[in-house]
């Protein structure tokens, strides 16, 4: 059962990852490749500064990180956190159906580097993760109504009247009333008993076995969300303006890229663009990186701001991935200098430790 699930979310990943590359085949056969490198080249040493958003993303989810785990917890260094960060995030966003391996190495490389108990680093990392959705859908919210404008001259091929504003605000809505209730629902002190019992019911004695042999660790992890009481209800608003901030570095850095490359475009056109764009990458999630998807996102806004150029596109495109590269190949350098390999996620989500 376990290997049928493991099989279907691989394969979907690479069928997402084959519908990317034909994607970025497409946007890129009428590219200029000799004109887009001398655009890159002629940056020069400036170009070292597209790499600093990302950091900050990456340094803001950390600190933001270490104030989700629960009160029992007191002590967690920085830097293994910050390690920890980046071999996670590496792998959620580079491997087909990354997530799915990326999220469960969490709690358990708490517990090898910082020595954090299971329990405690599985709340933190549910608690984590629904106080990133809320912020998105604040972020989608914001961007949506300080580009609403720009955003209805997009066109939709299935619609006939403008409604991509309309959308972005509504599915930013949608994704921080869902993401704000389970939340709500998770730090109640039984969310992790009521899946269990949930799970319980399914109808094969093996699943049950494995869930009752399990069940201790269902209640500590209950235990845990718990300790999250009305004194810390304000320190996970704190949290939340955090990862606002965050999500905002996406945006910061697609600025820089396009000032760089000398395009005259305003923050706010850029702010719009880009939450249009993370929404999109969210739809096709099992797409590693948005690839293909990514870069028609940005080209559709290029058109509607009528400042379309094969080379300042190209040239920026290339860019972001190329950060991409650089980052991820560092994350890749960072896991395997620490010894921590694939198969380690496997065996949280197994119970083998």
């Amino acid at each position: 059962m376990q290997l049928t699930k493991k099989s279907g979310s691989t394969l979907v990943g690479y069928i997402g990852l084959g519908l990317g590359i034909v994607l970025v085949v497409f946007q890129f056969r009428q590219i200029d490749f000799a004109g887009v490198i001398g655009r890159i080249s002629s940056i020069g040493f400036s170009s070292l500064s597209i790499l600093l958003p990302f950091l900050g993303l990456h340094l803001l989810e950390t600190f933001a990180w270490i104030r989700v785990f629960p009160p029992s917890i007191t002590s967690i260094s920085f830097s293994k956190l910050l390690k920890i960060q980046f071999i996670a995030e590496t792998i959620s966003m580079t491997l087909p159906a990354g997530v799915a391996v990326g999220e469960p190495l969490r709690p358990f490389l708490c517990l090898r580097f910082i020595g954090i108990p299971l329990p405690a680093g599985v709340a933190s990392v549910a608690v984590r993760k629904l106080m990133l959705g809320v912020a998105q859908g604040i972020y989608t919210i914001i961007g949506a109504i300080a580009g609403f404008s720009l955003l209805q001259t997009i066109p939709i091929p299935i619609f006939p009247v403008p409604l991509l504003g309309y959308i972005l605000i509504g599915a930013g809505l949608i994704i921080f009333l869902v993401f704000l209730f389970l939340l709500l629902l998770l730090l109640n002190g039984n969310a992790a008993q009521n899946v269990h019992r949930l799970l319980m019911l399914v109808p094969f004695k093996k699943v049950k076995t494995w869930l009752l042999d399990r069940e201790r660790g269902f209640l500590d992890t209950d235990e845990e969300l718990k300790s999250f009481d009305a004194h810390v209800a304000g320190r996970l608003f704190f949290v939340l303006l955090i990862y606002i901030l965050a999500w905002f570095m996406l945006a910061i850095e697609s600025y820089i890229i396009l000032r760089l490359l000398g395009v005259e475009i305003s923050f706010l056109q850029v702010f719009a663009m880009d939450t249009a764009i993370t929404m999109l990458r969210v739809l096709f999630f099992f797409i590693p990186s948005g690839l293909g998807v990514q870069e028609l996102g940005y080209r559709l806004f290029f058109q509607a701001l009528g400042m379309y150029d094969c080379a300042d596109y190209g040239a920026f495109v290339l860019l972001r991935r190329f950060k991409e590269l650089l980052w991820y190949s560092f994350g890749y350098g960072v896991m395997f200098f620490s010894g921590v390999h694939l198969r380690d996620a496997e065996g949280v989500k197994s119970g083998v430790l």
